[in-house]
């Protein structure tokens, strides 16, 4: 029997320690029992202290025989009932002496009593001394006569008694404690809208997600992200570690605010970087992978640097391992696309590191697994895989606003926590009116203390005038109303997709043609009926009759739509060049097929110029494809008359050019090297008579250039002459007036 169970037998009364004295002594056989085992116990003992192995062995107790004595066992089992009770009895005294350090203050139970109020002591000491420093400064020695009154005082020195520095506070309650204090920059009234702050912040984050995005940004900027921008970079990360699928919500509210205040997303990129570093370095997956995905899609937003997310990869793949290739992967994913335009080759290193990393076969199977779905989707393309590098919801902010923050795993990043609590501001209520007039700029509000002042002040004749004013306003509006026009397109975006899904869901081109036509367009909307054509032909994967037949019957039906599509074949000609072949060839056979049936006139063909020096490989392309369809269509005999009309042939001079010789063996050559020879016949024998063309030129040239020279020596000689006789006669008439003036001076004498 325990020492405790000995205790509970001296507990007892006299009178039951007799009467199970007298039934063990009435008991001649139990006595005799015990004494047996007594004796077996002191054996065990002294035998386990010669040999420790004998002890485990020496334990088990021989059972003892059943009697057939009914009436001892019925004694037997009263008595352990009676002692089970007192033990119980005895116990609960015990655990209450235990509690309450009763025992005379002696005792065993007396000094664990103590002992336990010590401890209670030292977790009530513990607990006060978790309070935040300073926290009760202020208001400890605050007089009731103070700025926030003697109720008020009581009330916020129970509020911050909790062991992290405050409890909840209902909303309305601390909109009355802000209201009852009368010092707007005194530490108390600070520190509730700290708390006010960072409540509103917290709130704002976690209803955020893409179909409320663009009514959530004026709430967000209505608070002082520049105080609080501690507090909303650790609502937005911890928020974002708790909901991993809402990261690119996070991202875009980010982006948004990054173009505004560009430190605050420098901030958050650093502490993104220091938690990653973090969960990198105590082997933390969770943590990695959520840190990875933030600043996948800040970089796909623009925040942050491609070169981030490069070296971010290489360090997570240069010593490959299961966790490291999984994060790595899932990075992969999220930037492809991204990676695609800003960084090719970065992107094209990683997949040969992936490849490198599959062949060796270090990794288990689930990992390798993985990796070849990324190179599937890689293949299939990543926008097509679902994986775009930003959701047209989310892509709120224009690519010139975008701020990027070119910062490294390498650079020395501080994560600035001092921003994160509360600290007191001598010049607050200075920046709270510079935040107020920056608010201002971005949400582009008018001044409202004005208004608010207009309508309150004045007496009962300015209401008056007030009231006039409205009317006169009111009558002004009515009188100029302006037509609302929708600068944003919707209606075209709608008209557009009513046409595409008409053309996919009808079962033929009339069924087509009559829905079509079914659709009230405005003046001026036919070219997008023209346009969705072409564009549902260009992305087919093959050529379908259906979109020509369509085409046709809208050609054929007005003038309006036959100009439409004799534009819309100039236009795609001068783009040929930055289509795909895919498109290029449809495109190709629909304009055939207009040709050929004569919807569209084949003055169209007039703006290809088939020289070397005119045309492009896509161009080319463009006009084999386009002449091949035609003599499928036409045969060649056919559209060799169709070409060789004489009233048309100023419409192909480009396309089987006549002026130097080059560039008629490069048609010629062209239209040889595609089955189509016997359209250049004459081109062929113009070609072989063209040297004796050029020597009959020539000699022209050179028989009118005689015939010039001629004509100027004729010309020169004729004016000889003249010159000659004309001297002649001016000496005949001056003898002849010599003459004259001597016969008169003759007469004058006689």
């Amino acid at each position: 029997m325990t020492l405790r169970n000995s205790q509970s037998w001296t507990r007892m009364g006299r009178s039951t320690a007799h009467r199970s004295r007298s039934l063990s002594r009435s008991a001649s056989p139990r006595a005799e029992r015990s004494r047996r085992k007594r004796s077996r116990r002191e054996k065990s003992i002294s035998d386990s202290s010669a040999s420790p192995h004998r002890r485990y062995s020496s334990r088990k107790r021989r059972r003892p025989e059943r009697r057939d004595d009914d009436h001892s066992d019925r004694r037997r089992r009263s008595n352990r009932r009676g002692s089970s009770e007192q033990s119980d009895r005895s116990q609960e005294r015990r655990g209450g002496d235990k509690r309450n350090g009763r025992r005379n203050g002696s005792g065993r139970y007396a000094e664990q009593g103590r002992e336990s109020e010590r401890s209670d002591r030292r977790a009530s000491g513990r607990e006060s001394k978790r309070l935040e420093p300073g926290q009760l400064d202020g208001v400890k020695n605050e007089d009731p006569s103070g700025p926030l009154g003697a109720e008020t005082v009581k009330t916020l020195k129970g509020f911050q008694k909790g062991v992290f520095g405050g409890v909840y506070i209902p909303p309305f309650r601390l909109a009355q404690m802000m209201q009852e204090c009368d010092d707007k920059s005194g530490q108390d009234y600070q520190r509730l809208t700290w708390d006010a702050l960072r409540k509103s912040l917290n709130g704002i984050i976690n209803k955020v997600n893409a179909a409320n995005m663009r009514s959530i940004l004026p709430e967000l900027f209505s608070e002082n992200l520049v105080r609080g921008r501690g507090l909303f970079c650790r609502a937005v990360m911890k928020s974002q570690m708790a909901s991993p699928p809402f990261t690119p919500v996070y991202s875009a509210l980010v982006a948004v605010v990054n173009t505004k205040f560009p430190e605050i997303g420098e901030l958050l990129l650093k502490r993104v970087i220091l938690q990653f570093k973090r969960g990198y370095r105590r082997n933390e997956k969770a943590v990695c992978i959520a840190a990875t995905q933030f600043l996948a899609h800040l970089m796909n937003q623009g925040v942050a640097h491609e070169l981030l997310i490069l070296e971010l990869l290489m360090v997570l793949l240069e010593n490959p391992s299961n966790d490291g290739v999984d994060v790595a992967v899932s990075v992969t994913k999220e930037v492809g696309a991204a990676l695609q335009e800003l960084s090719p080759q970065g992107l094209h290193s990683i997949f040969e590191r992936l490849r490198a990393i599959l062949h060796e076969g270090e990794i288990d199977k689930r990992v390798q697994f993985m990796i070849e779905g990324l190179f599937a989707i890689r293949k299939a393309g990543f926008e097509k895989s679902g994986f775009p590098a930003v959701q047209s919801e989310l892509d709120l902010v224009e690519e010139e606003d975008q701020i990027t923050h070119e910062i490294t795993l390498e650079d020395e990043l501080q994560p600035e926590t001092n921003l994160d609590v509360f600290k007191f501001d001598p010049d607050i209520e200075q920046r709270e009116k510079e935040y107020e007039t920056i608010k201002k700029e971005i949400l582009g509000e008018s001044s409202d203390d004005d208004e608010g002042d207009g309508e309150a002040g004045g007496d009962g004749d300015g209401e008056g005038e007030s009231d006039d004013s409205s009317d006169d306003s009111s009558d002004d509006d009515d009188e100029d109303k302006m037509e609302i026009q929708d600068m944003t397109d919707t209606d075209i975006v709608n008209l557009r997709r009513t046409i595409y899904l008409t053309i996919m869901s009808s079962l033929n081109f009339e069924e087509a043609g009559h829905k079509l036509l079914s659709i009230k367009l405005k003046p001026g909307q036919e070219c997008e009926i023209t346009a969705m054509i072409i564009e549902c032909c260009s992305q087919e994967r093959t050529y379908l009759r259906y979109y020509g037949l369509l085409a046709q019957r809208f050609a054929m039906m007005g003038e309006a739509y036959r100009l439409l599509f004799e534009e819309s074949f100039t236009f795609q000609y001068s783009i040929i060049h930055r289509l795909e072949t895919n498109k290029l060839r449809n495109n190709a056979k629909l304009s055939a097929h207009l040709l050929a049936t004569d919807a569209i006139s084949w003055s169209v063909l007039s703006c290809i110029r088939l020289t070397e020096e005119d045309t492009t490989s896509s161009a080319r392309i463009f006009i084999k494809i386009l002449f091949q369809e035609l003599s499928e269509i036409l045969g060649l005999i056919k559209m060799n008359e169709r070409l060789q009309m004489p009233e048309h042939a100023e419409w192909y001079d480009q396309i089987f050019p006549k002026d130097t010789a080059a560039n008629m063996r490069f048609s010629i050559n062209f239209f040889t090297s595609i089955g189509l020879g016997g359209l250049t016949d004459k081109m062929r024998e113009l070609l072989k008579e063209l040297p004796r063309i050029e020597a009959e030129k020539r000699l022209a040239a050179e028989a009118e250039k005689k015939s010039s020279s001629s004509e100027s020596s004729e010309s020169s000689s004729s004016s000889g002459s003249s010159s000659s006789s004309g001297s002649s006669s001016s000496s005949g008439s001056s003898s002849s007036s010599s003459s004259s003036d001597s016969d008169s001076r003759d007469t004058a004498s006689s």
